[in-house]
């Protein structure tokens, strides 16, 4: 059996020092969506593609993205990848490359099922073949494309701009850049309307809320020529939904939006899973007798469901009154939108139409209604309405006569036999094989090798505590230890004006502990300053009712200014309309993050006074002052921490978090910290926002900390990580979280003030005086 572990691969030496270093990163990542035998492949595709000989970021981005989409979509699609990338290694660059491996998580998210990534990987061949030029464009708006357009939409609008500046090649990759018109106006002709991967997760949990229990809901594409997406259509435990659903609008102008039209189709899938089952007897029945088969047998199962759920009636037949209304003057002898006129009218009782067979089917849903239980009646009033139907010589095209309305599946559910139902429930069950065992058994489990999750066929569950031969809690030894997957984030590239996707790894690391006493000792050393401190801290409007004097609108007069207002006016003299009182609650609503660069130059030393000291020391002791003086303000606050090799290898430090009390833990971790590496500013701050974006707090505040400009050692352009620094500062912005940043780096004033704006930076030349500075800085802040 193979080995899950890193050490024991055989192969590592042929990979490169940087790829086994990004290899260790996220191979616990790996493990948990490969098997043992796929982490081998795993590992053999990454030295394959370093015996290319296009560069190590083809292999470090391989390596990166690889897991992230199997665990998406699959060991399968995610080796389908890379079998991709090697066939157009001869048609391409290697930046092409790298950016097809640094996407395709993007693309995985986005489509969300394993057929469609398939259809993607087809996509980008043929544009690979008709237009190379165009893809690395194309790739570097990848995510931006299919945030708003379908797979058959990205499809479309490609071919167009293939067809229009194939020969044409800055028009063409203007066009892919989406620095064109007709780009933007292309995009903007197949944007639709609700994207099924937007609303998948609600759809789930509704479908939960109601029969609690889980629905597997998969996306389908629809028609590359057409808009028109396919048909709901239950198949074994899953209900495949279009990937898209326009608002549905009525000529009267009355609509029902995307979201909800995924909501009727989901709950009218799930009722027939619910309520439905294989109609054998059927299977062989005629196209004609299938169609009012399911059409009754629709109306069954949504009032089976409407008993239940009474909302949910209303939502269908409003649906389906559009689908009639949305009818011109059709051919009365078709049956396809007759079919629109019945479902309609099971639904709405108002609902007038004196069409024979309307009439008919009504009266057969009075028959069903008498034993809803009995599936057989739904057989016999489909059969006599077909009957009744070639009796009145209306005629029928199974291709073209089929119900329009937009939320209904196609029923081949009832009429195609499904697989086993072993199968299916192998397929669709996902619940938890639990099994709870004594200490013995799982003493003795212990000492086997390294298992996937992939072949587990059950959770042994302790019903007590296990502890190791230092009387340690195996649950806190494993809290303590457990390695976070990396996280990516996009990076702006100012010269090709993209950003691109996923681009910077962030690894959360577990901080050295150091002595919580040095953290004691800084408060000590600086009493002066802790005093000055405290009356700054008192000073801080105290939460509470405030009674405001001298305004002009309040709640209650002031009577000593309304008399001095009517002296003014007996002596003629203008009185001061400022005589209410206003009372108002004072709340301090923040959560603010300092945030401290840990970059080699940190440890750089300096003067002050009689001794010598280095920036990261001045640091340590800034953030000492400032935690323990936003712990006597009450106020929510984490401190953490940052440096980087490379824009695969972000390091981030939690050293206190929200939520997380100030305490000698805490302290422990401050004192701990050290310096080194480099400083990759925007992908840090990008982190840092997405943690202070789920604060409930009204203000987020962020203080950037360092002692010098945004740099790496794979980027030797100055100004590119100062752009991309920039844009993560307007993007937190928009957020609605405030950056403010103190630098000690005496040359700041040439970019700082770009960067993070003219009022939201302090440039500290004395940097012995950071101690002082930072905490009155804060205080003086959040006033």
């Amino acid at each position: 059996m193979s080995s899950a572990r890193l050490e024991d691969q055989e192969r590592l030496d042929e990979l490169g020092e940087k790829a086994r270093e990004i290899l260790e990163i996220n191979w616990v990542d790996a493990t948990r969506v490969f098997s043992p035998r796929a982490l081998d492949a795993y590992l053999e595709g990454a030295i394959s593609l370093q015996s290319l000989g296009r560069g190590e970021e083809l292999v470090l981005a391989y390596i990166e993205a690889t897991p992230q989409v199997a665990r998406e979509l699959g060991t399968d699609t995610a080796f389908e990848l890379l079998s991709m990338a090697i066939k157009m290694f001869s048609k391409t660059s290697g930046a092409v490359l790298v950016l097809l491996f640094s996407t395709a998580p993007v693309a995985a998210n986005r489509l969300g099922e394993a057929s469609l990534f398939h259809q993607y990987i087809s996509l980008v061949n043929y544009i690979l073949a008709q237009a190379p030029r165009a893809l690395r464009p194309m790739l570097g708006q990848l995510d931006h494309l299919l945030e708003v357009l379908t797979l058959g939409g990205l499809r479309r609008w490609a071919t167009w701009g293939i067809n229009a500046h194939r020969n044409d090649f800055d028009a063409l990759e203007a066009y892919f850049s989406l620095s064109s018109p007709e780009a933007e106006a292309v995009l903007q002709k197949e944007r639709r309307g609700t994207l099924f991967v937007d609303v998948q997760r609600r759809l789930v949990m509704y479908l939960r809320a109601l029969w609690a229990r889980n629905f597997l809901l998969r996306p389908t594409s629809g028609d590359f020529e057409s808009r028109e997406g396919y048909r709901p259509f239950i198949e074994g435990p899953f209900i495949n939904l279009p990937d898209a659903f326009d608002d549905y609008v009525d000529r009267d102008d009355s609509s029902v939006d995307g979201v909800n039209l995924y909501r009727a189709s989901a709950a009218h899938a799930a009722a027939h899973m619910i309520y439905s089952g294989f109609d054998a007897e059927s299977e062989d029945a005629s196209k004609l007798q299938q169609s009012f088969i399911g059409l009754m047998e629709d109306a069954r199962v949504e009032i089976l469901a409407g008993q239940d759920f009474p909302g949910l009636e209303p939502l269908w037949a409003r649906i389906s009154r559009i689908a009639v209304n949305r009818h011109e003057e059709t051919d009365p002898d078709r049956v396809g939108p007759l079919l629109d006129r019945i479902a309609l009218a099971l639904l709405d009782p108002d609902y007038v139409d004196n069409h024979p067979l309307v009439v008919e089917a009504r009266e057969a849903l009075m028959t069903i209604q008498e034993d809803l239980e009995n599936y057989e009646r739904v057989r016999t009033a489909g059969l006599a309405l077909a009957e009744r139907a070639e009796a009145l010589g209306l005629s029928f095209s199974p291709s073209q006569d089929v119900p329009s309305i937009p939320y209904r599946d196609d029923n081949r559910f009832l009429f195609e036999k499904p697989e086993s139902a072993m199968e299916i429930q192998r397929e669709g069950s996902t619940d938890d094989k639990r099994r709870y065992v004594s200490l013995m058994e799982m003493l003795n489990e212990l000492d086997v090798e390294y298992i996937s999750a992939e072949d587990a066929d059950e959770v042994w569950v302790l019903g007590t505590e296990l502890y190791d031969n230092h009387g340690r809690k195996y649950s806190d030894i494993f809290a303590e230890d457990r390695t976070l997957s990396p996280v990516h984030y996009p990076e702006w590239d100012y010269m090709t004006q993209l950003e691109r996707p996923l681009w910077t790894t962030i690894n959360e690391k577990r901080p050295q502990d150091g002595d919580p006493e040095e953290i004691d000792a800084i408060l000590d050393r600086h009493k002066p300053l802790v005093r000055r401190l405290k009356y700054l801290i008192e000073g801080i409007q105290p939460q509470g009712v405030v009674r405001e004097k001298k305004v002009e609108d309040g709640d209650q007069i002031d009577l000593n200014a309304a008399v001095n207002a009517m002296i003014d006016i007996r002596m003629g003299e203008t009185p001061d309309p400022r005589i209410n009182i206003r009372t108002r609650l004072q709340v301090r609503d923040l959560s603010v993050m300092l945030l401290i660069d840990l970059s080699e130059s940190t440890n750089d030393i300096i003067g002050r006074g009689d001794e010598e000291t280095t920036v990261l020391d001045l640091s340590r002791e800034a953030a000492a002052l400032l935690a323990d003086a936003i712990h006597r303000v009450g106020d929510p606050f984490a401190i953490h921490g940052f440096d980087s090799n490379g824009r695969h290898d972000v390091e981030y430090y939690r050293f206190k978090d929200f939520g997380e009390p100030y305490t000698d833990k805490a302290k422990a971790r401050l004192a701990g910290m050290t310096g080194q590496l480099s400083t990759r500013m925007g992908a840090a701050l990008r982190h840092a926002g997405s943690q202070l974006y789920r604060r409930p707090s009204q203000r987020k505040l962020v203080l950037l900390l360092t002692d010098g400009e945004p740099s790496d050692n794979d980027v030797r352009d100055p100004q590119y990580l100062r752009h991309d620094t920039k844009k993560a500062v307007e993007e937190l912005h928009r957020q609605g979280i405030e950056t403010f940043c103190v630098t000690l780096d005496p040359n700041a004033d040439q970019y700082v003030s770009r960067v993070f704006g003219p009022k939201n930076y302090m440039v500290l030349d004395h940097v012995s005086r950071l101690p002082e500075k930072l905490p009155a800085l804060y205080l003086s802040m959040t006033r």
